[in-house]
């Protein structure tokens, strides 16, 4: 009723998908690459996760419009099935016929028949399950099975996984550890950032009809704020505001209408939260000017000791102390620095503070209007995003942000700023605090990115058709990783296969053990010799 008023054709914030209303943000386009990238290799899963209504369906569906003509799909939206359900269900969306009560067997055969005739005719086939945190571990098994069947150089099912955060969770179990293995491509698909969330809403105007802009930035930081740059969120809170704006006949929309939008959208009161904003600032400054007067108290110890005392208390946070003979004074203190964490925690939901934390690191800083990884791409930075675990990140050795889960299951982001032994130093927001291992593990979701510079001059693929010098450096660098005397080469013999096979493994990549573009990232990121490192030593192995 109101597109006449703002001079629309459509409604630009119907929450229903809408091909025609795509927009493909740095950070969905990011997620794209990998899945595209991960389908022309030669493994069998994909996986991409986010959290809810961050457009994971979105990127989904742009990538099976950008799928050659010469591939068959099957899109599962309801993955609660058991692994006979889930094979009949394949069936169906690949037109299998199969007869009546079939067998887990029977199911088999019929699907791997297909899949060999699609493979003589030269077709592809390819498998996309959304809501896959729901998918049960043993279904998820028969899929790896699935996908056992192959050819020399190809897998002929590939698998896209589509899922929210607890995907990740679910893949590190250790019954699950071969599937892991074998995901090819991973993404963590953000949320917006708030010159995004502008971009986005003027997209959807446009498309719409109206070319002029209709929400003010203040209108914009609220959208941002209260929405966390969730776009369906934003959809919903646009479309409440542009009814307030309706009401009152007046434009643009404002920060007003948008804290109005949010307390009927989210049953939020705007004012009340401000109110506790305050509050909770005026909390920090307490806590902060308690730990500098703790901090002081400690000058006449040695900075180790304060370090480790510190490292004591936060790790000890999961695990309460059983010794009776403990001091009140500890115990104060004890519960003075979890108060410390847990309002660190609080101020590190926004992932470009810890963004800002690693740039620090290199000495480079933030640039105003682009992301992060373009900040660090326009000073000569490059990022890599990695599925992993404590091992992984201390492996690599280089300063990380890296995904966090608090006790309540909701997400906040971190910076790893140094390594102890079996402690990190964490940066949460301004505060560092040293963490042991247990505890890290307990709220490490598994994704972590870093900053490195990567060489000038690289090749995308070495394997039996690449030149001497190219098998040389490959076989130089395998055995600097793994301590060993390197061999001279002349050939991609069966021994240098070995070597980039197990390295790929170390890594959980497709041991085919031909060093493609991962597997290169991989490889240069310990051979570098550039930037800050976690321990002592530049590289660890």
């Amino acid at each position: 009723m109101y597109k006449a008023f703002f001079g629309l054709k459509d409604n630009p914030f119907s929450i229903a998908p809408n091909p025609h209303y795509l927009f493909l943000s740095d950070r969905h386009r990011e997620a794209l690459a990998h899945l595209t990238y991960g389908l022309g290799e030669t493994g069998g899963f994909v996986l991409l996760t986010g959290e809810v209504g961050t457009g994971k369906t979105t990127v989904s569906r742009c990538l099976l419009n950008q799928l050659p003509d010469n591939t068959d799909t099957a899109f599962i939206l309801n993955p609660s099935l058991t692994e006979l359900e889930l094979l009949a269900t394949l069936c169906d969306e690949l037109k299998i016929s199969y007869g009546e009560s079939p067998t887990l067997k029977q199911l088999t055969d019929h699907i791997s028949t297909f899949l060999l005739n699609n493979h003589r005719q030269g077709r592809n086939t390819v498998l996309i399950i959304d809501e896959a945190q729901h998918l049960r571990p043993e279904v998820l098994e028969q899929l790896r099975l699935l996908t056992n069947l192959e050819t020399d150089t190809k897998k002929l099912l590939q698998v896209i996984l589509i899922g929210q955060p607890e995907l990740q969770q679910l893949l590190k179990r250790q019954e699950l550890r071969q599937l892991a293995q074998r995901i090819t491509a991973r993404y963590h698909l953000l949320p917006l950032t708030l010159e995004e969330v502008g971009l986005y809403v003027q997209h959807r105007l446009q498309v719409a009809g109206r070319h002029e802009p209709l929400f003010n930035k203040g209108a914009f930081k609220a959208l941002h704020k209260y929405s966390g740059g969730i776009p369906r969120l934003i959809n919903l809170l646009c479309e409440r505001a542009l009814m307030a704006s309706y009401g009152q006949s007046k434009v643009p929309v404002d920060r007003k209408m948008v804290l109005m939008a949010a307390q009927e959208v989210l049953g939020e009161a705007p004012e009340k939260n401000r109110l506790g904003f305050v509050i909770a600032a005026a909390a920090m400054l307490v806590l902060t000017f308690a730990g500098t007067l703790y901090l002081f108290s400690l000058q006449q110890h040695s900075a180790s000791s304060a370090n480790q005392e510190m490292t004591n208390t936060v790790a000890t946070l999961d695990t309460p102390s059983s010794d009776d003979a403990q001091t009140e004074l500890t115990a104060r203190h004890k519960s003075n620095t979890q108060q410390v964490l847990q309002a660190a925690i609080s101020q590190s939901r926004d992932i470009n503070s810890a963004y800002a934390s690693i740039l620090g690191l290199w000495d480079k800083s933030p640039y105003i209007g682009l992301t992060a990884c373009q900040s660090a791409k326009q000073q000569g930075l490059s990022c890599f995003q990695q599925q992993g675990n404590w091992n992984s990140l201390i492996r690599l050795n280089f300063p990380a942000v890296v995904y966090l889960i608090d006790d309540n299951q909701q997400p906040f982001y971190g910076t790893v700023v140094a390594r102890q032994g079996e402690q990190l130093l964490l940066q949460l927001n301004e505060q560092q605090l040293w963490v042991k291992r247990d505890w890290f593990t307990r709220h490490f979701l598994g994704t972590f990115e870093i900053l490195w510079q990567a060489p000038d001059h690289t090749v995308s693929e070495i394997s039996r058709s690449a030149n001497q010098a190219q098998l040389q450096w490959l076989e130089n660098s395998l055995a600097q990783v793994s301590n060993s005397t390197p061999r001279l080469v002349s050939r991609f013999d069966r021994q240098l296969e070995q070597k980039v096979e197990a390295f790929q493994r170390q890594h959980g990549l497709t041991a085919d053990g031909i060093a493609g573009a991962q597997t290169l990232v991989q490889l240069n990121l310990y051979l570098s010799e550039v930037g800050p490192r976690l321990g002592q030593s530049k590289r660890l192995y």
